[in-house]
């Protein structure tokens, strides 16, 4: 059974994705780990009102939900499936909502590798690879779908909030973009 995700296609939800405040946010809530808006806007560095202000307009695109509490004056808020996905690769929306949320994410890897002491000795799992290679629309739509695949073998059910000891938040990227250049015959 796959994962369920919230599926964003109207153009006005994915431009709520776009401040980069709101993706960090999203990242850690997709995580599995359940928040209040002033320990997201801690996350962020924003102040609780300006974060409840964002929180509030992911909700609205179903893309956050407040979960239950037993506290009054302040409830948390999660993601309310395990993934996201903006399937309107095509549309102006999602193509830029896409690249906004991809510098994110290539600067949250950047800033993890700075942060990332020399002599730790988890070190040695850290890579990168770029690859470029020369497929068919079907084969590029097999391959974002084997990746994805792959990762999901991983998952393990696992979350911020549970996972076994000894695990280790691991961040994985990967794109699949085609060139401009024109179909090669």
């Amino acid at each position: 059974m796959g994962e369920k995700k919230v599926v964003l296609t109207d153009p006005r939800a994915i431009r709520a994705l776009a401040h980069p405040a709101r993706q960090l946010v999203i990242d850690e809530l997709y995580s599995g780990r359940v928040l209040t808006a002033t320990e997201c806007a801690e996350l962020a560095g924003l102040t609780p009102s300006a974060m409840s202000y964002h929180l509030r307009a992911l909700e609205r695109w179903g893309i956050v939900e407040r979960a239950e509490s037993t506290d009054g004056r302040e409830r948390p808020w999660r993601a309310p499936a395990q993934g996201m996905v903006i399937p309107s690769q095509s549309s102006m929306a999602g193509r830029t909502a896409n690249q906004a949320m991809m510098r994110v994410a290539t600067d949250r890897m950047l800033e993890l590798f700075d942060k990332l002491p020399g002599d730790d000795p988890w070190d040695d799992i850290s890579a990168m690879s770029r690859s470029r290679v020369w497929l068919t629309h079907e084969e590029a739509e097999q391959l974002g779908a084997d990746l994805q695949k792959l990762v999901n073998g991983y998952r393990k059910g696992r979350t911020a909030a549970d996972h076994p000891e000894g695990t280790r938040s691991i961040h994985i990227m990967f794109t699949v973009v085609p060139s401009g250049e024109a179909p090669q015959p």
